[in-house]
């Protein structure tokens, strides 16, 4: 008979990018789209920046993480998958006492994890070059 672990998602935005992300127990393998997640983004800063909620929470080898991202560029990707690890750890967490100083809620949200970044890209204007960029004036 085969047993089902217990899993946690959540989803993560950032800019343009939505990441999916499920966290099963295991030893810490990370994918994104299928494929690891060193692989998968360009620098190491990004893959550390992505892992800092698992860090913080000393979690880095206790669960598997699965990641579906899509949208944007890598840096809203990272962004996208390290705000989903958070919400994901919050559901993990939320079963235990939230008033403890070692609550993940209070670790995560006093280095700012748990608020979603809501700057966007400004659409651009009709006559301008971008959202604000007029063209250059000529007085001759």
């Amino acid at each position: 008979m085969a047993t089902s672990k217990q899993c946690w998602s959540a989803t993560g935005r950032r800019k343009r990018s939505s990441a999916q992300v499920t966290l099963k127990s295991g030893t810490g393998i990370i994918l994104v789209n299928g494929i690891d997640v060193n692989e998968y983004m360009p620098y190491a800063t990004l893959v550390m920046d992505l892992k800092q909620p698992l860090t913080m929470t000393n979690n880095e080898n206790k669960f598997d993480i699965t990641v579906n991202v899509k949208g944007g560029g890598f840096s809203g990707q990272t962004g996208a998958i390290r705000l989903g690890i958070t919400r994901a750890l919050l559901k993990y967490d939320a079963t235990s006492d939230q008033t403890r100083d070692d609550s993940y809620r209070k670790i995560l949200k006093t280095a700012g994890f748990v608020t979603r970044d809501p700057r966007v890209k400004e659409r651009k204007k009709p006559g301008l070059k971008k959202a604000r960029r007029a063209p250059q004036f000529s007085k001759r």
